[in-house]
């Protein structure tokens, strides 16, 4: 059980312009000492980038884009977007530093009410969803290395990672550290073979005669969207601030560093890819990862690559796993009514939380219905990290004197940056896909209505 101190009756208090409301008629939660170091941080930011999407997407970019030139900068355009939003939210959790991320962030710039409605989709399929997603990938790719039903090793690997969440911080730092530089040591040695073994394709890149056309045409623009879903991720340390040892110093350099890193891992392998493989035999394919393995190493190629993918799989999930369940939990730390997720144990663990969130797992992979809930869920999770990288604009201007331990590089370009990106495929994913956008805002609706019901049990809103 965790450490309740109680408090006083209700008080209220301005301080900044802000008027604060703090129920302390109500229990709250004492906070643990932060614990997590610079190291882990960084770890977290970039198991939580590297998924399925590196391993998959080149075969529908090379579809339109028959050019190796095109195809890097594509990679390496996503990583500078990606960079921007990663700079932008450094500034903020560096002002700001508490678990959360999008919640917390938007609560304090905007209202609590936008935030709320930010923490709903997080806190209800915008971590469980991606990880029901990677858990199914695992699944169908551990099944090439042995016999076990898709089902059985997904929900295997997903309960495994949430025990190992459960019973100890320390522990669940060690072991998503070593996942995670497994992971990259793997891939390092993959894109060094690649080019030392493998056949030199007739592949450029370097720009030639008609590449200007291919970057401004439509298909550049489409794969870029899906580009951007491979670096989703880039902010995931700023979802457990309140565990980061020096956080004002800690999360920026998380942020930057892991961003910086998997870029240049995603440039390096998408090259590897271009570079041992004939473009005819990854156009148009889901699993090109395999296909460039077979035609490095030959046929257990495939199988190297499915255990490279399978444990990148591995440190991902359990990044989702960690930082996922702090938004719960904050949220339930300002809202009586959701106090429930609040619930940690002795060592600091949102144990409840941790609960929920592989509760819900669980139901979607049994289900088989997460393909569904994240073409819901992108338009809002877009739309967040949009206006949170938006908010660094506005808190410049609504508080200047607020404390800024880092300032983003390049302000207001950094931001505009990102901004004009998620634009792009905010209106791409209208275009696209108008019905599912529609229930994503639908669903954003609804949080807003729960935040109402919940905000008459309001336990208190912090002031900058």
């Amino acid at each position: 059980m965790p450490s309740l101190t109680p408090l006083p009756d209700l008080h209220t208090t301005a301080q900044n312009d802000v008027v604060t409301v703090v129920d302390r008629s109500k229990p709250r939660i004492a906070p643990h000492a932060p614990t997590v170091s610079l190291f882990t941080a960084t770890c977290i930011v970039v198991a939580n980038m590297i998924g399925t999407g590196v391993f998959t997407s080149l075969g529908f970019q090379v579809e339109k884009l028959p050019s190796g030139f095109a195809i890097v900068l594509l990679w390496m355009i996503g990583g500078v977007a990606s960079l921007c939003g990663a700079l932008s939210y450094a500034e903020l959790a560096a002002a700001l530093p508490r678990s959360g991320g999008e919640y917390h962030f938007l609560s304090r710039i905007f209202h609590p009410s936008v935030g709320f409605v930010a923490g709903w989709t997080s806190a209800t399929v915008g971590f469980a969803a991606p990880v029901a997603l990677a858990a199914m990938a695992f699944g169908n790719y551990f099944k090439g290395l042995a016999p076990v039903p898709p089902l059985i090793s997904s929900l295997a690997v997903v309960w495994i990672i949430s025990l190992v969440h459960l019973h100890d911080l320390h522990l669940g730092s060690a072991f998503q550290n070593a996942w995670t530089l497994l992971k990259i040591g793997l891939i390092v040695a993959f894109v060094i073979a690649g080019f030392a073994l493998g056949h030199s394709q007739p592949i450029s890149f370097l720009p030639a005669g008609g590449v200007g056309s291919q970057i401004i045409s439509a298909p550049f623009a489409i794969s870029l969207v899906f580009v951007m879903y491979s670096y989703s991720g880039w902010n995931a340390s700023t979802y457990i601030a309140g565990e980061i040892r020096d956080p004002q110093r800690n999360i920026p350099r998380s942020l930057f560093f892991g961003t910086l890193l998997v870029t240049a891992l995603y440039v390096a392998l998408n090259a590897a890819f271009l570079y041992t493989t004939p473009i005819a035999k990854l156009s148009g394919q889901l699993e090109v990862g395999l296909i460039a393995g077979k035609s490095i190493f030959g046929e257990i190629g495939a199988r190297i690559m499915a255990a490279l993918i399978c444990l990148g799989l591995v440190s991902a999930i359990s990044s989702m796993t960690w930082i996922g369940p702090r938004v719960t939990m904050t949220m339930g730390e300002d809202f009586h009514g959701l106090r429930f997720f609040a619930q940690r144990t002795r060592t600091g663990i949102p144990a409840v939380a941790i609960a929920t969130q592989l509760a819900i797992t669980t139901l979607l992979l049994a289900t088989a219905t997460f393909e569904t809930v994240l073409i819901y869920i992108q338009l809002s999770l877009t739309l967040c990290s949009l206006l949170t990288v938006i908010g660094v604009i506005v808190l410049r201007f609504t508080k200047p004197q607020l404390p800024r331990p880092y300032r983003t590089w390049g302000y207001p370009v950094t931001p505009l940056i990102f901004a004009v990106v998620s634009l792009f495929m905010v209106f791409y994913m209208f275009q696209a896909h108008p019905r599912e956008s529609l229930l994503g805002i639908g669903a954003m609706l609804l949080g807003l209505v729960v935040y109402f019901v919940a905000a008459g049990h309001h336990a208190k809103a912090s002031p900058l």
